[in-house]
């Protein structure tokens, strides 16, 4: 019998209406929902359920709304025992409350402090990420090196042939062209807000820091893979460190996913919004079983 892995999505899987079902039809849901809303001192299940996708957008509501679908869902699956778990990005903080490390109150006080700091230092340092798909990991590095005066590093390793790359507004629109010239299928900027995942986010770091040295982890029910190490991980105080170094450092998503399979994962489960996680591991390996709970 090989295990079974449970991953949770990043920001980026949003969608209007989402959650919604849940709320109407699944009591423990509305009453997480609502609690929601009280610690985060606004109506975001109303953004959710009803929000344009601008709305959406923003990474204050966009991080706790992804964190919310993700765990409430997670919390109505019957007799749910992960044999490990993962979260891509933001994803980590619902893998931590699945894996009852971090209390749902916890981890949503986490999560907005996280995305307003994040907002904020994306305010202080207008920067951007690309996509860039069709080149080797090693190339894009090399890429990133050779930029100098401005912040460019590779953030997510999401798949072979998949890297979103982080940095100053100048410097992406200087490595977008540069691998284009290398041979890569496209180099693509994308609609976020900021430079995710690298040395811009330092602002962001400080808060972050508190906040997590302040709340209760406790001991992982399974071990959590996570993206700066990509290996798992069991002790509270090494989560804690992987979770602030987070920040600035790369999603090794690629690695976290390959690591779980050569621990014995064959199945993954995804649970919250979209299904791009899913895709994700498919490219990794495709011998693999995957599904979702959306």
């Amino acid at each position: 019998m090989g295990k079974h892995a449970y991953i949770f999505p990043g920001q980026g899987s949003q969608f209007s209406g989402m959650g919604k079902s849940l709320y109407d039809t699944n009591e423990t849901a509305k009453e997480m929902f609502e609690k929601g809303n009280d610690i985060l001192g606004f109506c975001i299940s109303d953004i959710m359920f009803s929000g344009s996708d601008e709305d959406l957008k923003q990474t204050k509501v966009t991080q706790p709304a992804v964190f919310l679908h993700s765990v409430i869902l997670y919390k109505t699956i019957p007799n749910v025992k992960p044999d490990m778990v993962a979260g891509h990005s933001l994803g980590e903080f619902s893998a931590l409350v699945a894996n009852e490390v971090l209390s749902f109150e916890d981890g949503l006080k986490l999560v907005s402090v996280r995305s307003k700091a994040m907002q904020k230092a994306c305010e202080v340092n207008p920067s951007t990420m690309a996509a860039v798909l069709g080149l080797d990991d090693k190339r894009v590095e090399e890429i990133c090196a050779s930029i100098k005066d401005e912040v460019v590093v590779a953030a997510n390793y999401n798949c072979p042939g998949q890297i979103v790359i982080s940095g100053s507004n100048k410097g992406i629109e200087e490595a977008c062209v540069l691998m284009k010239t290398a041979g890569a299928k496209r180099a693509l900027v994308l609609p976020v807000g900021g430079a995710f995942h690298s040395s811009l986010m330092e602002p962001a770091k400080e808060e972050l820091t508190i906040a997590i040295e302040a709340a209760h982890f406790n001991k992982p029910l399974c071990p959590v893979y996570q993206n700066v190490v990509a290996g798992a991980v069991t002790n509270p105080e090494e989560i804690k460190r992987n979770l602030i170094q987070q920040l600035t450092g790369a999603v090794r998503w690629t690695q976290s996913i390959q690591a779980m399979i050569a621990d014995g994962a064959t199945h993954f489960t995804e649970v919250g919004p979209g299904k791009v996680l899913q895709g994700l591991v498919q490219k990794i390996n495709k011998e693999m079983q995957v599904d979702g709970i959306n």
